[in-house]
């Protein structure tokens, strides 16, 4: 098999804890007055614990990204980032999340360069003509650099809302130092990874140039990526909201060696990863716009050629302060904002329907929800919070589910109807602007 995409995965139900149950009951008398919007929240806010679930035996979780039996290191914690602030009274919940953590750990261990993972060592793999050193356990070995991002995000805001301790043990201290091995490595891809991606079949995006290694980088301090979170292969390998992210995951990470590992060496080992990498990314990685000003790029190669643009996923230029970096309010990113949102970003489209950015990853033309969503996030206006929220509501082409991409004149035509990060981002949405009142 060349590639193994299934329609539909049966997976079992679990009964929704508590704590959605009193949110959903809650939603229903603060949306009475949207009918249609509190009916896509009751759909979106449950779907990852309804269709993309499983608790395993040995105590830890698997979640499939929706149509697509594997699981993602970055999609599985944004499926599940809109329940973190439920969890400290319900139990399923930590169960869930926990194990969850735990999952990212093994597969962190097993292959620190791949980002998506199968339940079993079944040997199962997105596509049988990759060439670089698979795993029965890999479905997917793409290296992007935001992966483990995501799995140490999920066990910051775990601890911190719960102030659980128990998913810290040595397998995850162990984690934690294949993730900072790992980063050292690619900061100088060139002379010291051993890692290599190429996939025979036709698709320029789906392989790494140069053999497989990539196209060439100078040295920056930054962290090398071969693929983006689009799982596009980069055209200059130093993503910026990647790197972005891990500055704010090696932020993370000291505060699990100082307060919960008491390793105080380990702790000064990450500074000087994180100081070096954000002095790349103040370095290299902003580009004198002369319509917007200082703009971050979305890509660099540090030879001074730049990527201009923004794509729907996470990380990205519209998710800077999403992910942590900075405020919503840093003048930098304020017109790097701007950039996205106007027709000088290449993926920003306009239709009779709506406007907003989409992704190389899927047709011209085309808008994510996602990328609604996180426009909507990161909005410091309650207007275009609130415009947002009426977008998503009426480009769901009566489905009762958020999509992938959807046609700017046309919400009927859309990718992925069954897309669980879609619809968990939607979600955190409608809850955060529930809790600032403006809903």
């Amino acid at each position: 098999m060349e590639q193994f995409r299934l329609p539909k995965i049966p997976m079992p139900q679990l009964e929704l804890p508590q704590a959605v149950q009193n949110l959903l009951d809650e939603a229903a008398e603060k949306l009475s007055d949207r009918p249609k919007l509190l009916q896509l929240f009751r759909n979106c806010f449950p779907n990852t614990l309804e269709t993309t679930t499983k608790l395993m035996d040995d105590g830890t979780t698997f979640i499939i990204t929706g149509d697509i039996p594997a699981m993602w290191l970055r999609d599985s914690v944004e499926q599940v980032i809109h329940y973190v602030p439920l969890a400290k009274e319900d139990k399923d919940l930590q169960r869930i999340i926990s194990g969850i953590i735990k999952r990212h750990v093994n597969y962190i261990m097993i292959d620190p360069y791949a980002n998506a993972f199968n339940e079993l060592a079944n040997d199962w793999h997105w596509n049988t003509t990759d060439v670089t050193e698979m795993s029965p356990w890999v479905w997917e070995r793409k290296f992007e650099l935001d992966s483990i991002c995501f799995s140490m995000k999920l066990a910051y805001r775990y601890w911190k809302e719960t102030g659980l301790t128990d998913i810290f043990d040595e397998r995850f201290k162990a984690a934690m130092r294949k993730t900072v091995d790992l980063w050292k490595t690619e900061q100088h891809h060139a002379e010291q990874s051993p890692y290599r991606f190429t996939r025979n079949n036709g698709i320029p995006t789906d392989s790494l140039r140069n053999n497989g290694a990539g196209m060439p980088v100078n040295y920056t301090g930054m962290v090398w990526s071969g693929f983006r979170p689009s799982d596009d292969a980069c055209d200059f390998h130093y993503n910026i909201p990647s790197n972005m992210f891990a500055v704010v995951t090696l932020r993370q990470m000291q505060e699990f060696a100082e307060w919960v590992f008491r390793d105080l060496a380990f702790l000064d080992e990450m500074k000087k990863l994180e100081e070096e990498i954000n002095h790349g990314i103040q370095l290299y990685g902003i580009y004198r716009h002369p319509e917007f000003g200082p703009i971050y790029a979305y890509e660099t190669d540090g030879f001074g050629n730049y990527c201009l643009m923004d794509d729907a996923g996470t990380p990205g230029l519209m998710s800077i302060p999403y992910v942590g970096y900075c405020s919503a309010e840093d003048p930098i990113y304020l017109n790097t904002r701007r950039f996205a949102l106007s027709k000088e970003n290449p993926f920003y489209y306009e239709g009779s329907a709506a406007k907003g950015i989409g992704s190389p990853h899927t047709p011209p033309g085309y808008i994510w929800h996602m990328a609604l969503s996180m426009q909507g996030l990161t909005a410091t206006d309650k207007e275009e919070k609130l415009e947002m929220i009426r977008l998503l509501e009426a480009t769901d082409a009566d489905t009762g589910f958020m999509h992938e991409g959807f046609h700017a004149d046309n919400p009927a035509e859309f990718t992925r109807s069954w897309f669980a990060w879609s619809n968990s981002l939607f979600s955190l949405l409608i809850y955060e602007a529930m809790k600032e009142g403006i809903l």
